[in-house]
């Protein structure tokens, strides 16, 4: 549901930039597929314990996908197709931004739906209660707990920057790139405290895997944004998502 709402979005946004349905189903296909091999191969490697044998590499009906995986893959083929297609890549990946936020924003009940991804115990007021193999595990005990539902943080947290990032785009975006670089530095800075109190970190020794990339990603994209930013006073030309030559070409 997450995928289809985040293609919905693009085609309907992207008409108005000179992207056809033939040009985002071209990016589709591919980020897609990409993206979810990304996420699996990620949760392979960091996960290695749940490789019994071959089969279990490709087993993603078991579980076990990690978001990260699928952006870097699934960012590797859109940044592949916009060479291919000769699309501005920064200035497509501004519409694509919202839309990846909105995809993880529904895609995060699909964690409500199998008890998992789930923090430590709480009493606040959101507290979800759960009794699965999951929290056996976890707290070693069969009675009902009462956890932080991290799947809702991040769903909410997602959502709102949905919502930033659209404002942003229509009515303050002054360069490409800017709404991808907000939208990775936003994305970063919810993760690495969401992270945190999560049960079922993947850790490198004794570093959350992911919150790492997220801390790093949020310095990173802060940085551009702040550099870009700066230089921007320089330049007041118009962000063409397709150069007026291409799209003269393509009208022939």
């Amino acid at each position: 549901c997450g995928i289809i709402a985040a293609f919905i979005y693009t085609v309907i946004r992207s008409k108005k930039i000179g992207i056809t349905l033939d040009d985002v189903l071209d990016y589709a296909l591919p980020t897609v597929i990409s993206g979810i091999i990304g996420a699996r191969l990620y949760y392979v490697a960091t996960k290695p314990e749940v490789v019994k044998e071959f089969i279990d590499v490709f087993a993603i009906w078991n579980g076990g996908l990690a978001i990260y995986g699928g952006i870097i893959a699934g960012g590797i083929a859109v940044l592949i197709v916009s060479y291919v297609k000769k699309i501005n890549f920064l200035a497509f990946a501004d519409y694509v931004a919202p839309a990846v936020l909105v995809a993880q924003g529904i895609g995060r009940w699909g964690n409500f739906m199998n008890g998992e991804a789930y923090g430590g115990l709480c009493d606040w007021f959101c507290r979800m209660g759960l009794q699965n193999a999951n929290t056996l595990y976890d707290f070693g005990t069969s009675e009902m707990v009462y956890v932080h539902p991290t799947f809702l943080y991040e769903s909410l947290w997602n959502i709102v920057g949905f919502v930033i990032l659209t404002f942003v785009l229509y009515r303050r975006k002054q360069y490409d790139g800017q709404i991808y670089y907000l939208g990775a530095a936003y994305y970063g800075l919810g993760r690495f405290m969401i992270e945190g109190l999560r049960t079922d970190s993947m850790f490198i020794g004794e570093v959350r895997t992911n919150q790492f990339l997220a801390a790093a990603a949020f310095i990173v994209y802060t940085g551009l944004l702040i550099y870009n930013g700066i230089k921007k006073n320089r330049s007041h030309e118009k962000a063409w998502i397709v150069p007026p030559k291409e799209m003269e070409k393509k009208k022939k």
